[in-house]
């Protein structure tokens, strides 16, 4: 379902501060798999992502997803086959409009454009049904203003939006980073629902390594834009956070850096 052949980026090319973000990557995903991703500040987690979802190109390489080159391909119509999920609550959503009219708009992506209502009564219960799987209420305050959720309801929703369309792939980028504890557990949970009911292909970048062996069939280590570990369905169930800071120290001779909540 996603195919990255020998994906080459790097940034300020031929200058002092020249770094290369990934280097010669490859990476396979078969229809379904729920991929984790694991790795300190700088591996090139979030460049990964970026480039597979089209707001970067590789200079090197090429992006397949569902045995399609979508390397040249514009962000914003590669959105089509992608759901993405920020960090930042209030990136998916658009705060000054309905819960309802977010939806309508998420639901368009997928849609041929053409001059019809983006709310009708069929599209409504669509809509209520779809929230229902959120148990948060939602789908009682479907006229509400997106701005007066909070972080964790405006983060369930886009969630919600970025995979009631089924998406070839979904891209979930430290998406419970920015959520109190509860909160997290509560988006983190959903999360293996969602993508269990879409039976949706799925990779997950986040800094909480205990979240990454919770969710997902696999998990890729990350480090100086290469995947250095790699932990596929038979494997990943054995492993503990010890172990997967062990596995670093032995690949790279050096001990993971402490960076921002890596060892959580």
């Amino acid at each position: 379902m996603l195919q990255l052949n020998q994906i080459y980026k790097v940034f300020n090319e031929g200058t002092p501060d020249e770094k290369i973000a990934i280097d010669h990557l490859n990476l396979c995903l078969k229809s379904g798999d729920f991929v984790t991703v694991i790795g300190s500040n700088g591996a090139g987690k979030s460049t990964l992502m970026n480039i597979i979802s089209g707001k970067m190109t590789p200079d090197i390489g090429t992006v397949e997803i569902d045995g399609r080159d979508v390397t040249g391909m514009k962000e914003h119509r590669r959105s089509k086959l992608i759901g993405r999920v920020f960090q930042d609550p209030m990136a998916g959503t658009a705060p000054s409009m309905t819960i309802e009219e977010n939806l309508a708009i998420a639901y368009a992506r997928t849609q041929t454009r053409g001059l019809t209502f983006g709310v009708s009564r069929k599209r409504r219960e669509f809509f209520k049904e779809k929230l229902e799987m959120l148990h948060l209420g939602l789908e009682n305050r479907l006229e509400a203003k997106v701005g007066l959720l909070s972080g964790g309801e405006r983060q369930a929703l886009s969630l919600l939006m970025a995979t009631f369309t089924e998406p070839k792939i979904l891209l979930l980028d430290e998406h419970t980073a920015a959520l109190d504890p509860s909160r997290a557990e509560l988006i983190s949970e959903l999360t293996k629902e969602i993508v269990k009911e879409f039976k949706l292909t799925t990779l997950m970048v986040t800094h909480n390594m205990q979240q990454a062996l919770d969710l997902g069939n696999k998990l890729i280590m990350m480090d100086k834009g290469q995947i250095i570990f790699h932990a596929d369905e038979s494997e990943k169930p054995l492993l503990t956070v010890e172990k997967l800071l062990l596995e670093f120290q032995r690949i790279r001779g050096e001990k993971m850096s402490s960076d921002r909540a890596v060892l959580i």
